[in-house]
């Protein structure tokens, strides 16, 4: 049935998406981040001198927010992606989407966290002296991959976990009434659900794109 590797394409894609959005949302949010503290910096000079202090709280509160609203739509890609596809393409390509998905998932989780952990280290072992040293251009190097490691093995990497889990939950949860629909001849109800699953998660792409437009200016 070319439905099912359709399913076990579409499974294995969804990892990917999901990385991506796991590391753009903490691109965002360090860049949040680095913007307060520039503008405390600015805006109290005394904290490089020693004599105020930093407004630790709103670097704590964009680190909640943003942890927060860039949730939604991993999650609910993670939660619709098995709807759309059970309900839109069948049982068997639900069963191949999850099986790509796993297959995907396990080998892209140990390779975010090993080149992650890899590249962290690496700058490690250039400040201990290693290849000239700090301020030396293996440093520099180093800290470019430290700072696409550490999103790698801290976010991405671990999240495809409960990513699997979830994805095969949902899966569980909504064969028996994708079975009793296609049993009782109610294919357009079920080729409709998907439709709705699968704009639900065109929408929540669409507003994490704007999201990030509107960050960058």
């Amino acid at each position: 049935n070319p439905r099912n590797l359709v399913g076990l394409i579409i499974g294995a894609a969804v990892v990917f998406l999901f990385s991506g959005l796991a590391i753009n949302a903490v691109s965002r949010a360090a860049g949040a981040v680095v913007v307060e503290v520039r503008k405390q910096f600015i805006e109290h000079p005394g904290i490089m001198k020693g004599t105020e202090k930093p407004d630790y709280g709103r670097v704590v509160d964009i680190c909640t927010r943003d942890s927060l609203r860039e949730l939604v739509t991993p999650g609910l890609l993670a939660v619709m992606a098995p709807i759309a596809v059970g309900f839109g393409l069948g049982v068997g390509p639900l069963g191949a989407y999850l099986a790509g998905a796993i297959g995907t998932g396990t080998l892209m989780a140990v390779f975010l966290s090993n080149s992650g952990g890899a590249w962290d280290n690496a700058k490690k072992m250039v400040e201990d002296g290693h290849h000239g040293g700090k301020n030396s251009d293996a440093h520099a190097a180093t800290i470019v991959g430290d700072t696409v490691g550490d999103p790698f093995k801290d976010t991405a990497g671990p999240a495809i976990n409960p990513l699997i889990k979830v994805m095969n939950l949902v899966g569980l949860l909504i064969t028996p009434a994708i079975v009793s629909l296609a049993l009782g001849g109610s294919q357009t109800i079920s080729t409709a659900i998907g439709i709705g699953a699968t704009l639900v998660i065109i929408a929540a792409l669409i507003r994490n794109r704007r999201q990030a437009t509107s960050i960058l200016n």
